[in-house]
């Protein structure tokens, strides 16, 4: 059964069965905006955000983005499906909008945590998307064999004003990896920006 992730959060990246995940799939997944149109209709209106990953050593050291501009990982461990440009028109249809696999085992071994971010392209405030939403699963971009946590990132009166966003942290802690559910708006407006807040705050 998937884990319900709260803000603040933390797990260790282990089954029922006990063997740890190795490769797994981040996917992001929100809504488009709703507008009452003039005669009462409703309307839906594109949202481009973006989902994307900062990859830094012990010392804090920012080593490499992945972004929709950098869609792999210089050894492979990462990679971006890439950028989706509208949400969910039609409403929630289950599926991520976005997804980032990440095989640890692959990883360099200088990197000791991977911080994932959410940035609105075009500016639209987080308040007023009706959902979104992160999960990390076993499978592959198209395909989901087991969800292993879920976390609401965007309901609350606290994101109301703000275009960026920290979803949470894997890190590396005596060998062994784990995620940080964080969930916390930033007054960033561009994803540079954003990581330079991860990179302060949240490491």
């Amino acid at each position: 059964m998937a884990i319900n992730l709260q803000k603040g959060q933390r797990i260790n990246l282990e089954k029922t069965n006990g063997s740890k995940l190795q490769n797994i799939c981040v996917g992001i997944n929100w809504g488009a905006i709703e507008k009452k149109g003039w005669l009462g209709g409703i309307s839906k209106e594109a949202v481009d955000l973006d989902a994307s990953c900062a990859l830094y050593d012990d010392n804090k050291n920012l080593l490499e983005i992945i972004y929709f501009g950098n869609l792999r990982s210089k050894d492979g461990a990462i990679a971006h499906s890439g950028d989706d440009l509208t949400g969910d028109l039609g409403g929630d249809d289950g599926l991520d909008n976005e997804i980032i696999t990440l095989d640890f085992s692959r990883l360099n071994p200088s990197v000791s945590s991977v911080a994932f971010v959410l940035n609105s392209f075009q500016g639209h405030d987080f308040g007023t998307i009706p959902f979104a939403s992160i999960r990390i699963y076993e499978g592959t971009p198209k395909r989901v064999n087991e969800v292993f946590a879920k976390f609401d990132i965007a309901n609350g009166s606290g994101f109301a004003g703000h275009v960026s966003m920290v979803m949470g942290v894997f890190y590396k802690k005596n060998g062994e990896w784990k995620f940080n559910a964080i969930g916390e708006p930033t007054k960033d407006k561009k994803l540079e920006q954003t990581v330079r807040t991860v990179t302060d705050q949240y490491l």
